[in-house]
């Protein structure tokens, strides 16, 4: 058995969606499993954060290997972007 099917057959679920709520996350394992397919329009149109949220986290990981020097503007830009779309995506999807 290999990891995407591993993934997909272990997906958590999610207790908001339980509860009859959208979610602000809804979607975001589905998108990483659409990544590792090779699927990437389909894992944007599944969260569209998703790619500025793997920038972020790497960017992160970079920042504290290397210190840059503006490193956390650039972080709290990426976490601002990060957070409008997942907002965004959360009105567009409730509506």
């Amino acid at each position: 058995m290999g990891v995407i099917s591993f993934l997909e057959k272990n997906m958590l679920s999610c207790t908001w969606k339980k509860m009859g709520v959208e979610c602000t996350g809804c979607g975001m394992q589905r998108a990483i499993v659409h990544i590792l397919k090779g699927e990437f329009t389909e894992a944007f149109y599944m969260y569209p954060a998703i790619y500025t949220l793997i920038t972020m986290f790497g960017f992160l990981g970079l920042h504290l290997i290397f210190s840059f020097k503006n490193g956390h503007k650039i972080l709290l830009s990426l976490f601002i972007l990060n957070i409008i779309i997942i907002i965004t995506n959360f009105i567009i999807k409730t509506n």
